[in-house]
């Protein structure tokens, strides 16, 4: 049964969520908040394996609190999944920063939403990861420079750092495997390490980095990593 919160500022909306949740098998609803101030709250009391985060909402948006809640959460980490009504690559991005595992249009049929909840619970992105670095590359060609100073490579191995770049450029872990010609646990470990070391909470935040800090360059030719 995954447990999950809830977060959205409108009432109409947020109460209609929860109820079509309750009725979804292997789904219990944890909580219900309003504003990001209240996700943060209610997240560290209610520790939900999964929380619905609305982007914009008055005060402290949506990404704001994805951040800190991630920021603060003990082991095991919530999984987000960002919700609104703005597809925009600015939005992908962030919330793709904060650490969110995923990223819906509150448009989305109901069983999209369950069967997301689902997937991120399992520990996966939401995207293949094709589509991610294809709104990766969108967003931060145009972007010029990153927001933020990118993160320092040299702490990684060697191994570590081709694991960051695959990762980058969207292999799932049996790729990854496959083409270092080591097992899948080792490819696991070798990417919790990065994690720790570049103080990551997601596969999505690892994406980020190999793009912010040119591991990766967007249309440098390679051809496309099946999903």
């Amino acid at each position: 049964m995954t447990s999950v919160l809830v977060v959205d500022d409108q009432a109409v909306f947020r109460a209609g969520l929860g109820m079509l949740l309750d009725t979804a098998p292997g789904v219990r609803v944890a909580g219900l908040a309003a504003d990001g101030a209240d996700a943060v709250r209610q997240a560290a009391r209610l520790r939900p394996e999964v929380i619905l985060m609305d982007i914009r909402m008055p005060g402290m948006s949506g990404i704001a609190a994805t951040e800190q809640i991630l920021a603060q959460a003990g082991e095991p980490v919530p999984k987000v999944i960002m919700l609104t009504t703005f597809d925009l690559d600015v939005y992908v991005y962030a919330a793709l920063r904060a650490g969110a595992s995923g990223f819906l249009l509150k448009e989305e049929e109901p069983e999209r939403i369950i069967a997301a909840i689902g997937v991120v619970a399992a520990g996966d992105m939401l995207f293949a990861p094709p589509v991610v670095r294809r709104m990766v590359e969108a967003y931060a060609t145009r972007l010029g420079q990153a927001e933020k100073t990118p993160a320092d490579l040299s702490r990684l191995t060697c191994r570590e750092t081709e694991v960051l770049r695959l990762v980058g450029r969207g292999l799932p872990n049996s790729e990854i495997a496959v083409r270092l010609a080591i097992s899948e646990a080792t490819v696991k470990t070798h990417l919790n390490r990065v994690m720790t070391k570049l103080a990551l909470s997601s596969r999505a935040q690892c994406v980020v980095v190999a793009y912010e800090t040119r591991l990766v360059v967007p249309n440098a030719g390679e051809s496309a990593p099946r999903p």
